[in-house]
């Protein structure tokens, strides 16, 4: 038997004006049904995001970020969202919204280890 499961992941993008679609990849969030595992991981370019608009509020998506992380590791953190399973917490994540921190596609792959899955997809496609 295969030491490797199927999971989910999903960019958070920061998308400071809409109406110019730029977007800076700011997180990652992944799940792992069989290992009941879901994390966010993240991290912001400042400077980037300041280039494209120097008025965006930092302060409000580094909340939005924390509050991503929080839904992922459960309890306190999580508010509402405490008493469900990483399937749902991560199906909340993903679904569309029109903030400014937006989740992206989501797209599957193997891994043994989902969080060092989210570390190297952080690397990979963030920072």
């Amino acid at each position: 038997m295969s030491d490797r499961h199927v999971f989910e992941y999903a960019l958070l993008r920061v998308v400071p004006r809409v109406e110019r679609g730029e977007r800076v990849n700011a997180g990652v969030l992944v799940y792992c049904r069989a290992k009941s595992y879901v994390g966010a991981r993240t991290h912001l370019d400042e400077r980037r995001l300041l280039a494209l608009d120097p008025d965006v509020d930092l302060p409000g998506v580094h909340a939005a970020l924390r509050a991503a992380e929080g839904v992922c590791s459960g309890g306190d953190a999580a508010g509402q969202a405490a008493g469900d399973d990483p399937g749902r917490r991560f199906r909340w994540l993903i679904a569309p919204r029109s903030t400014i921190v937006q989740p992206g596609p989501v797209h599957t792959g193997l891994t043994a280890d989902p969080a060092a899955e989210a570390e190297r997809l952080l690397d990979l496609l963030v920072r």
